[in-house]
């Protein structure tokens, strides 16, 4: 117990660890090389999901009160302190970036080994890691604001890794602008926050913002956050720069679509469900954007070639349901998909991977096929993803999937288009997710001359088997028999009209 009391109080350690990696890697990581400078960075981020795992224990037994850590005054005019919220939301979000992640690091051991900047690769992906760490665990707008923009500076760093290739370099230049278009009206939204307030901190802001928020200035703000969610979650009008993402390294596109960048966005509209609360206009329209984003993407991604492109317009169409959800009231359904979603993409990106390098750097599905009967591991992985992001009971996907719709058609009224547009988008997910495995894994070999596809290494499937686990028992623990995770996340939404709640 005296453990968990420390690292509660200490909770910035799950922030330091990888940070000190990121340092660390960068004065010695050519001087250590591979595969070292890359274990030493998957034990970072690994250590920051353990102190994570035992600093939970309190809230997962209930009953444990959210804790705030103030480090040290930062901008005192602006009521500006660097402190830290440990709640049951930030101990989530902690687990989902530090877990997954650390199972990426570890797989970015094989899949990056021979390149040339290996330990550059690795202070990144930890720079990465501890930027998104920043922004879940932050407890005011401004410390938020730095994870959030530190998280958009390492996406650019990451997704134009190899930058000799004219197309990553432009990738990564895309990403980043269309991001600040996003951060804008973000930015705007802090600002008119601070004016009303005369702090940014959550504890003024959140506890109970109806107090000086009218329900049209909650509209304005509601709508200028959104904004930011569009950029970094990759929605209607601002999704145009992840698809061109796929230009990094695999890991790179299994981080950013599982684990950090593209759920920021999610996860701050969830952080700030008490604005929304306080505003129909900015639920509907962030419901509205969720929903057509979804069908959108998909219909896209049923006509994609390139085996990680498929994957990324999924991305988007799979954070469309999370916006429809948060948008919807269903705050817990939301995050609970932006969990199990990270869970079955990484693996997904994760298996592309492993075929790729198979495959000689080959991604046209239609140059693949018959790979099932020589890399067995990576296709019953597959398999289970598959079947996870396509909705099919019982793997995780279908209760955090089915969560949303039932939550967005008990509504009724005209939410009952929004529904149709979701469940609609779940038969095309599935569609387009089978094409994606049946052209990779089944039918006749149509490889190029040369190519001799073989399993990864252990160091690669292992993380394979961990997240395929993770994507067939990980949603079990919130079903309409065991709301677990529903219990677990109420103090953090404490107050907020919750679709489907006496009172929401």
């Amino acid at each position: 117990m005296r453990m968990t009391e420390f690292f509660i109080r200490n909770i910035w350690l799950i922030i330091l660890l990888p940070a000190l990696g990121t340092v660390f890697l960068h004065f010695f990581g050519r001087r250590i090389g591979e595969p070292l400078a890359g274990w030493i960075a998957s034990s970072m981020i690994g250590g920051s999901f353990l102190i994570g795992l035992i600093a939970a224990i309190p809230l997962f037994q209930g009953g444990a009160e959210p804790q705030v850590v103030r480090v040290f005054d930062w901008i005192p005019a602006l009521g500006a302190t660097v402190e830290f919220l440990w709640d049951p939301l930030a101990a989530l979000m902690v687990l989902v970036v530090a877990g997954v992640g650390a199972v990426i690091h570890v797989y970015a051991i094989g899949y990056m080994r021979g390149d040339d900047r290996f330990g550059r690769f690795f202070v990144y992906l930890n720079l990465f890691a501890t930027s998104m760490l920043i922004l879940v665990l932050a407890n005011n707008f401004a410390v938020l604001f730095v994870g959030w923009e530190l998280v958009g500076l390492c996406s650019y760093l990451l997704i134009s890794f190899w930058y000799v290739r004219p197309s990553a370099a432009a990738a990564g230049k895309k990403a980043f602008i269309v991001n600040r278009i996003g951060d804008f009206g973000f930015l705007i939204g802090l600002m008119i926050i601070f004016a009303t307030f005369g702090t940014l901190s959550y504890t003024t802001v959140l506890d109970d913002p109806g107090k000086l928020l009218g329900a049209g200035a909650a509209t304005a703000v509601g709508l200028l956050l959104l904004v930011g969610a569009t950029g970094k979650s990759a929605q209607l009008p601002l999704y145009v720069w992840l698809p061109d993402a796929m230009e990094g390294p695999t890991p790179v596109s299994a981080l950013i679509h599982a684990a950090t960048m593209v759920t920021a966005g999610v996860f701050m509209i969830a952080r700030t469900s008490a604005i929304y609360a306080l505003s129909d206009t900015a639920s509907i329209v962030v419901a509205t954007i969720g929903a057509l984003t979804a069908f959108f993407a998909a219909t896209i991604a049923m006509a994609q070639s390139d085996i990680k492109r498929v994957l990324a317009y999924s991305t988007i169409s799979q954070l469309g349901y999370m916006f429809l959800g948060v948008g919807s009231a269903a705050y817990v359904a939301g995050v609970f998909h932006l969990m199990t979603h990270a869970f079955f993409k990484a693996l997904l990106f994760l298996g592309a991977g492993a075929v790729i390098h198979a495959m000689s750097d080959e991604q046209n599905i239609f140059k693949m096929g018959g790979l099932w009967s020589k890399m067995k591991t990576t296709g019953i992985t597959m398999v289970i993803a598959t079947l996870a992001i396509s909705g099919i009971p019982p793997f995780a996907g279908f209760w955090s999937k089915d969560e949303i719709l039932g939550t967005v058609f008990n509504r009724g009224g005209w939410w009952i288009v929004l529904w149709a547009i979701g469940l609609i988008t779940a038969g095309l997910t599935a569609f387009y997710m089978t094409r994606w495995f049946v052209l990779t894994f089944l039918g006749e070999p149509r490889w190029e001359e040369g190519v001799h596809p073989h399993e990864a290494p252990k160091v690669m499937t292992i993380p394979l088997m961990v997240l395929a686990v993770l994507a067939t028992v990980g949603g079990l623990i919130n079903t309409p028999f065991r709301a677990g995770l529903e219990h677990f996340l109420e103090p953090s939404f404490e107050g907020v009209g919750l679709a489907g709640e006496p009172g929401g």
